[in-house]
């Protein structure tokens, strides 16, 4: 646990803090854990499901899980159809009015 909570920050100096805020921004949230397929699949069933549009993902341990989610899941949801390829505007503004 104290190895997880020091890597959090991706330079092993994470604080309480830290741990407080990433720990509480997943309760109560589905925990998704598996192959990036599998991660993937349950991304779209939920997606199917919920209608929801859009997910909020919290690093595992450390922020290089986020950057592996970035390459590993989004090219596969990007070809089931699921997440855009390209975005309409120039602005982070303009494309969530979109």
């Amino acid at each position: 646990m104290l190895t997880a909570l020091a890597n959090m920050t991706g330079d092993g100096n994470a604080t309480a803090r830290d741990a407080a805020r990433i720990f509480g921004a997943t309760c109560g949230m589905p925990q998704l854990v598996g192959t990036p397929e599998q991660v993937a699949d349950q991304l779209e069933h939920l997606w199917r499901m919920s209608g929801c549009h859009g997910f909020n993902i919290t690093p595992t341990t450390n922020i290089r899980s986020i950057e592996d989610f970035v390459d590993e899941v989004v090219p596969l949801l990007q070809a089931k159809g699921v997440f855009r390829t390209d975005y309409e505007s120039e602005t982070f503004r303009d494309n969530l009015m979109n």
